[in-house]
């Protein structure tokens, strides 16, 4: 999930489509002579690199379209035959979809072809066949302020709950008085709130080896009743800021406290965008935990890229040729290597990813990639917001969502 350039972290999100091909004397040869190539994925800085070095590639016509609504377009986009995307990149749940609607081909022929170099831990199999081809791993992370918690006293929050300390001294004391930030747009972000969140407090999504989800019990209430209790310090409008607007309110140093994608770090820590006192002072811990489990209230994810079924095997074939050489090693220099906690090989740790590197050392939870999970998200976000208003308590709540999701996974053939 997860960048956006600073001057567009304003307002809407913004769709663009934006053509690329290689610059005259950067061309390279990927392997391919010929074909279409036609990327589609979300608009942060590592996936604009990728796009950027798979236009390289010499004889090849390549375009993106990298924008926050890419899970909106991608499979509408690869449907039609041909698909007007060759390439969806995507991420543990978003490749669900495309899956379910059978418009991303296996990879294993296209492997032996042209990746046999590709290390195994990017190979993302399912099934038994590999359906997608990782490059970077990312988790939500702790982001603060320093010099914020040095002025109210206070040690850089371990938990949930030491945040809401930290939150309401910080307001008390007249520092700020939403100090807390987070990505709670109503729809998908929302419904990744409360997945870290029960994860944290413990709690299994569905019935063991069922498609019956579970999330009415203690554990689910636990998790909305504490995702209430930290917006009750953040901005008023907190049901629409997506990840770009969360970040926007941090540059503006109007946020101190947050759970951030490790992806956004580079962002929030350079000069571009905020005021000194506001980037110097920013830093990167470890997810916090909630409640007693002692697991990271947090998920960890990978993100990378699929080859669209629905396209002739000559643009098959230079689509993943193209991104093949887009995640080469070579790649990898001073102004890529803190973009993201690569999986490409050379990549050395930077400070910006701390945070996630701590998340995999802490043994942060994967998120679940079911065939079923895609539709739960979707009931999260679309029924979560009425708690957080209080218009419903907590149970009810869950039990909305519950029965959203038991509807849909009937209509889809999970559950009789």
């Amino acid at each position: 999930m997860k960048h956006i350039r600073k001057h567009l972290l304003v307002g809407v999100a913004l769709l663009f489509t934006t053509a690329l091909s290689g610059a005259e004397g950067h061309a390279i040869n990927c392997g391919v002579e010929k074909g279409r190539v036609s990327i589609v994925g979300n608009e942060f800085p590592a996936i604009q690199t990728i796009a950027e070095n798979a236009a390289q590639c010499a004889g090849l016509d390549v375009k993106s379209n990298l924008t926050a609504d890419h899970q909106k377009i991608n499979l509408a986009g690869m449907q039609g035959n041909p698909a007007e995307y060759t390439s969806a990149v995507i991420a543990n749940s978003s490749i669900i979809a495309l899956m379910n609607e059978d418009v991303i081909r296996p990879l294993d022929d296209l492997i032996a072809k042209y990746g046999q170099h590709i290390p195994k831990r990017q190979l993302i199999a399912v099934n038994g066949k590999v359906m997608a081809v990782a490059f970077m791993a990312n988790a939500q992370t702790l982001a603060y302020r320093a010099d914020v918690l040095e002025k109210v006293g206070l040690d850089v929050p371990k938990s949930y709950e030491e945040m809401l300390i930290a939150a309401e001294k910080i307001r008390a004391e007249g520092i700020m008085q939403n100090p807390v930030g987070g990505a709670y747009a109503a729809g998908w972000n929302l419904a990744e709130e409360f997945v870290n969140m029960y994860i944290g407090e413990g709690g299994e999504f569905f019935k063991p080896g069922t498609a019956e989800v579970a999330i009415n019990n203690e554990q689910g209430v636990a998790a909305l009743e504490m995702m209430k209790k930290l917006t009750e310090y953040m901005n008023p409008d907190y049901l629409t800021h997506d990840s770009n607007l969360t970040q926007a309110e941090w540059e503006a140093g109007n946020v101190a406290l947050m759970s951030m994608w490790g992806s956004r770090m580079q962002n929030i820590m350079d000069a571009e965008g905020s005021e000194p006192q506001v980037y110097e002072n920013t830093k990167v811990g470890p997810p916090l935990t909630v409640g007693a489990s002692g697991v990271p209230a947090s998920s960890l994810w990978w993100d990378g890229w699929t080859v669209a079924k629905n396209i002739s095997d000559e643009d098959a074939e230079a689509t993943f040729a193209a991104l093949v050489s887009a995640i080469r090693p070579e790649i990898l220099n001073d102004k890529t290597m803190d973009q993201a906690v690569w999986m490409i090989e050379g990549y050395k740790a930077a400070p910006v990813s701390e945070g996630v590197l701590a998340a995999i050392n802490l043994g942060t939870k994967p998120y679940p990639m079911l065939p079923y999970q895609g539709l739960l998200h979707t009931a999260l976000g679309d029924n979560i917001a009425d708690f957080l208003q209080g218009k419903e308590d907590a149970s009810q709540a869950l039990a909305d969502i519950e029965a959203a999701y038991t509807a849909a996974a009937r209509e889809k053939g999970f559950l009789n």
